[in-house]
This record gives C-alpha cells, structure tokens and sequence, in this order.
C-alpha cells in the first residue's frame, strides 16, 4: 500500500521530515482511542516516500489495537520496507492518558 518515487537527488544526503499530528490507534487493553503525533525522518537513498500512500497507510491504524511501542516499530518496518532509506527514524508523541506521556523512537541501524 506505501508507494514511492524516485530519489531527484539520489547522489546527495538530505534530511526529509514529515510530520502527522492527528494520528489515531485504539488501546488493546481498554478499547479508548489512543492519539499522537508521528514524526518520521529519513535520508533518502534511491526511493522516497509518496505522501497520499502515507496518509492512507496511517489511517488504517485508527481503528486497529495496539500498544504505542508496537505501532511506532511497525510504522518504521513498512516505511523501511518501502523505500529503503540510507538511515530512518519514527517518533510517536502520544497524547496524556491518566497524567502520562508517551514518546516511543525507533530508528533503523
């Protein structure tokens, strides 16, 4: 479901940073929406993420349960997946829950 297109500038190293603030999962424990904001940053190699798959991609998470660890990790599988960046990093800033934040990081090796 992620599309991609061609790296314009696949000889240079350069920072891409999307940023989706509204983004929306369900807790598998007590079935409440869940809420954050998904920061993902990557050095292109030969791909590039396409934007509308993205969006599409991320609201498939809306009504799926899952823990914000396992949502962030996911994200970062399937964009890596998808484009095979040179480096990759995928941060979730989920909203207060009971006076508690939450920001999960993953990034590829």
């Amino acid at each position: 479901m992620l599309e991609t297109f061609d790296n314009p500038r696949p000889e240079r190293d350069y920072e891409i940073v999307i940023r989706c603030p509204e983004f929306t999962s369900v807790c598998p424990k007590t079935g409440l929406p869940d809420f954050g904001t998904i920061t993902i940053r990557y050095v292109p190699d030969r791909a590039c993420v396409e934007l509308k798959s993205l969006k599409l991609y991320l609201v498939e998470y809306r009504n799926r349960g899952i823990f914000y660890e396992a949502a962030v990790n996911a994200i970062l599988d399937d964009l890596a997946k998808a484009c095979r960046p040179r480096r990759m990093e995928v941060e979730g800033a989920f909203t207060a829950r009971g006076g508690i934040t939450t920001t999960v990081v993953a990034r590829t090796p």
